[in-house]
């Protein structure tokens, strides 16, 4: 079975894209993993499918599968880079575009720039909205926000985080440099750690100034990426509620930079999506390997 994709990424977060509307895919975990694979499939953090919608007010559905072979709530990098798939593809010229995730609509605007904007959805903070277990952790209030001290294993560190749900889960730790902070030890206790029942995102805040960050995050699944879209947003929401950042925030992480506004209600992401080579594989040939 031959499959066209695109490849893709946004702030170097990369994807493989797959039309599912012209063309039959049935995606399944082994599959997403074996074209995800650096080594001996295309590469990419995330596997993004594009599919006619379930939803009336939808334009598309967007579904996204990490490198683990996982299906996920929500990608901000590969909501970008699928708007620009579905005009680059001719599937639609609709601008802005309403796609269809697994927790509702998202709304996304691609301008005259290359930049494109994405309506993020809900943002929540508690423990529940994350399947977050807090039970007899210690607390402490910053801001707007509370802060969870995560018992990690001595050789990992010391984490307060915040909870940011932005469909898919985050927990949100200020350090005083990305560079220099042990986010290979940190990043997956924090991320496999017992008390989250779905795993989380871990993301590393350095504050710059009132309207800049640095960030690095380990995403479930998929390990430390060049920049994660929702991350950047769990982590500017998470500033501005400790009292730390102010709406807009620039966000730079190790693939590029992006642009977070928050109100308090409305989230909003704006960054590149880049299209890098078309190509055809052998689904069956590549998981039989």
């Amino acid at each position: 079975m031959i499959w066209n994709f695109t490849k893709m990424h946004g702030a170097g977060n990369d994807f493989v894209v797959l039309d599912g509307v012209r063309q039959s895919i049935d995606m399944t975990p082994a599959r997403a993993r074996a074209l995800a694979d650096r080594h001996f499939g295309i590469g990419a953090d995330q596997i993004l499918l594009v599919e006619e919608p379930l939803h009336p007010d939808a334009d598309f559905r967007y579904r996204i599968f990490n490198a683990d072979g996982g299906e996920v709530e929500h990608c901000g990098n590969g909501a970008r880079c699928f708007v620009r798939f579905v005009h680059e593809q001719g599937l639609s010229r609709r601008n802005p575009l309403r796609a269809e995730i697994a927790t509702g609509l998202i709304v996304l605007h691609e301008a005259d720039d290359g930049q494109v904007g994405v309506d993020m959805g809900r943002t929540a903070f508690a423990p529940s909205d994350l399947g977050f277990d807090p039970a007899g952790l210690e607390t402490r209030a910053c801001g707007q926000d509370t802060l969870y001290r995560l018992d990690l294993p001595p050789e990992a560190g010391e984490a307060w985080c915040s909870l940011v749900a932005i469909s898919n889960p985050h927990a949100v730790v200020q350090v005083d440099d990305v560079d220099t902070h042990p986010v290979a030890r940190m990043g997956p206790a924090i991320e496999s750690h017992p008390r989250f029942a779905r795993r989380v995102n871990a993301g590393f805040m350095q504050v710059v100034d009132r309207h800049h960050i640095r960030l690095r995050v380990y995403e479930r699944g998929a390990g430390e990426t060049l920049a994660c879209g929702t991350g950047a947003c769990a982590a500017a929401v998470a500033g501005i509620r400790r009292g730390l950042l102010d709406s807009p925030v620039r966000v730079d992480t190790r693939g590029g930079t992006l642009r977070i506004e928050w109100d308090g209600h409305d989230l909003r992401m704006q960054g590149p999506a880049v299209t890098v080579f078309h190509g055809q594989i052998d689904i069956d040939a590549l998981t039989a390997a």
